[in-house]
């Protein structure tokens, strides 16, 4: 617990003492300025409200916080507490006290929402290459996991893997029909161009897939190829299921070596496949029926379907809004894979499902030739996310991370079923991290899971959506890409895998990573070269990764490779080089022969150390120490709100300000030895909180830079 949350703990017994109120919700703020205290509780303005609704006579605030500011005062780590304004309780902190409790550690937190955290994020089509759109799937969700970690939740980290889609079958077509080649000759394909990847296959399903979407240009009717190789993918046997499975595997590998570079991990993989062939859709189509969830249509348009009604207060307006962000194409082709379970029609679908980019209020969900919509199939895999269903997966080992962490992959096959694997599902509640474009049919999802078991796991659970990544004209230029003049004009360009067209994510690290191995080379040319090329490797990892999280998930980002790779202003590399001037300062402390640790704190008396943090001088430093010490505040801000940048922001903020530091203060040069040590204390807690943070962001720091 932070100092904040014991203070509100506190507050509350109060509150219910004096009020006999136990429900009562204590926000607190941070003043602007440092002379109106470390803390600020503006609840007496609410419970002056509720007290005069229960008894009827007009309540004072400010004496409601003057009564407030009584009972905190003595609480351990609170110097006075004032009442300010109207109302407002201002609490100022034992500068020294604070300082002395944070030095040798950080207070872990205690979980808030409880039970096991469902995060499932990335689900790229298994088609061709991921590219930087994907990434910021992968990115957002992996941060969300490190931020619930950090939280103290228990978080497992699901892949959903749609093997059976229309973008794998339009793969087979372009194998099949195209290039005429066969199982075996498919197996054959190797990278002969001298290049690291280890694995050139998803990169040739690229470029494949782009040439599938020419070919059904030429001749329309060719889209019944596609129909048909989807029949036999679901059929669940065959040899066009056996090609589809060899490609959608062999690409999930490329993709999960892709996420790895980025330090991106995943617990499961389930597969579209077997939710479809292990019959979990009946078992949720009986508990829709049976707790009259869905209703069947006799008449009008929807004849013979079974529908799910909206909610009176549903606003479509505002579906119907999220409905025009971002370019069709793009969602309908790349959003994350879950776009063909979330409710996107397929070709060969029936019209009942029109309404999937109708958006009207009765949402289809077993059409009347008796198949089942994605939203439908979505409805059933979330059911079993949440332990609704009473049946589950089998399940095998897939692929083992250097770290010695395994991920494991549903199967349909009782004999593949390998009995040690974790139990996965049953979760306290679910968080999908896909694109906004599918707020729709997310909204209907949820509504489908409420309709089953309406319980806190459902009002909990989430659906994190983000903007599209586009692409600027330098950049598509950057790429021997041809804009049209529109395109020009626009001056941002939408990725589309039917056209080719994006950064793949690949190509992206690896530009990174030999811009910062030449920054890298040019300043430590004595270095080896595989500390080259680690430190090449974190840099860009960082620079990538907080690219991505800066910018809030409803923001679009405009991708240039000019601002991804600066190593200026709001960038990970800054961050990074905050952290390696810190360790500069301990290592140089060392070589000088003094005491690199905090301990030699302890030793000073309590009332020189007040001294030392008191006055304008004490207000900076205690600034930097009170701002670092909030991370524990800003984590939990971050899961409250579901959103990275917060966690982002503040991280360039500290370290902006440790960079101010930095230049004000020589540690080294200091005579004053309870000054110095003072200092080296504000370093130690510094240091250690931007590394932790950092860790939050998934980005490492390098020793040197």
């Amino acid at each position: 617990m932070s100092i904040s949350d014991d203070l509100r703990t506190h507050a509350a017994a109060v509150i219910e003492r004096l009020y006999d109120i136990t429900d009562c919700d204590i926000p607190v703020e941070i003043p602007p300025r440092a002379e109106l205290g470390d803390l600020a509780f503006p609840v007496a303005f609410d419970l002056a409200k509720r007290l005069k609704a229960r008894t009827g006579q007009k309540q004072n605030p400010r004496e409601i916080a003057a009564r407030l500011a009584e009972g905190i005062r003595g609480v351990k780590g609170v110097a006075r507490v004032e009442v300010a304004g109207p109302g407002y309780v201002n609490v100022y902190l034992d500068r020294a006290g604070y300082l002395l409790d944070a030095a040798p550690q950080a207070r872990p937190l205690a979980p808030l929402l409880g039970g096991k955290i469902i995060v499932e994020h990335t689900a790229v089509n298994p088609n061709k290459a991921a590219h930087i759109g994907h990434v910021r799937n992968a990115v957002l969700g992996d941060t969300t996991v490190r931020l619930l970690r950090a939280a103290g939740e228990e978080v497992e980290v699901q892949n959903y893997i749609d093997n059976t889609g229309v973008q794998v079958a339009d793969v087979v077509v372009g194998f099949r029909y195209i290039e005429k080649k066969s199982l075996e000759q498919i197996k054959a394909i190797e990278r002969s161009d001298g290049q690291e990847k280890p694995d050139y296959f998803d990169y040739y399903c690229w470029d494949l897939y782009a040439r599938v979407g020419d070919f059904y240009d030429e001749d329309r009717s060719r889209i019944e190829l596609r129909t048909q190789t989807l029949h036999e993918l679901e059929a669940g046997a065959g040899e066009v299921y056996e090609m589809a499975d060899y490609i959608s595997t062999r690409v999930l590998k490329c993709h999960l070596a892709t996420m790895l570079r980025l330090g991106i991990e995943y617990d499961v993989l389930p597969r579209e496949s077997d939710v479809l062939h292990l019959h979990i859709w009946e078992r949720a189509f009986a508990l829709l029926k049976e707790r009259g969830g869905i209703e069947y249509e006799s008449e009008g348009k929807h004849a013979g379907c079974w529908v799910m009604r909206a909610e009176a207060e549903v606003n479509h307006g505002e579906l119907e809004a999220t409905r025009g962000r971002g370019d069709a194409e793009t969602r309908r082709e790349e959003s994350s894979s879950l776009n063909q379970r979330s409710g996107v029609r397929a070709a060969g679908e029936r019209d009942e499902d029109e309404k999937d980019s109708a958006y009207e209020a009765d949402k289809v969900i077993v059409r009347s030739n008796g198949t089942v919509t994605y939203t439908g199939k979505d409805i059933a895999f979330h059911l079993w996310k949440l332990g609704q269903l009473g049946i589950d997966f089998y399940y095998r080992p897939f692929h083992t991370y250097p770290d010695g962490h395994v991920v494991w992959i549903t199967t349909a096959e009782a004999a593949e079923n390998d009995p040690a694997h974790p139990r996965f599902g049953s979760g306290a509640a679910y968080f999908n991290v896909i694109d906004i474009g599918q707020s729709y049919p997310q909204h209907y999802v949820k509504l489908g899971v409420m309709a089953v078991d309406h319980d806190e796991r459902v009002e909990r659970s989430a659906h994190l959506g983000y903007e599209k990544v586009v692409l600027t004209a330098a950049a598509v230029e950057q790429l021997g890409q041809r804009l049209s003049e529109d395109d020009r004009r626009r001056g941002a360009v939408s990725m589309s895998g039917r056209k080719g067209l994006g950064v793949k994510a690949d190509d992206l690290i690896d530009q990174l990573e030999s811009s910062a191995m030449a920054e890298v080379s040019s300043r430590h040319p004595d270095l080896s070269e595989d500390d080259k090329r680690g430190t090449a490797h974190k840099i860009a990892v960082g620079a990538l990764r907080y690219f991505l999280l800066k910018y809030s998930r409803t923001s679009v980002i405009s991708f240039d490779f000019k601002e991804a790779l600066s190593f200026e202003g709001e960038t990970g590399p800054y961050i990074q080089y905050s952290v390696v001037r810190a360790n500069s300062i301990f290592r140089k402390l060392e070589e000088a022969g003094l005491d690199p640790s905090a301990k030699e704190l302890e030793g000073i008396e309590p009332g020189r150390l007040a001294e030392l943090l008191s006055g304008e001088e004490g207000d900076d430093l205690w600034s930097l120490v009170y701002l670092a010490a909030r991370l524990g505040d800003t984590v939990r801000g971050a899961v409250g709100a579901l959103e990275p940048a917060i966690i982002a922001k503040w991280t360039f903020q500290l370290a902006q300000r440790f960079n101010l530091f930095y230049h004000n203060y020589h540690i080294l040069s200091e005579k004053d030895a309870a000054r110095r040590a003072l200092l080296i204390a504000i370093t130690t807690i510094v240091r250690r909180q931007l590394i932790t943070a950092l860790g939050v962001l998934g980005i490492e720091a390098p020793e040197r830079m």
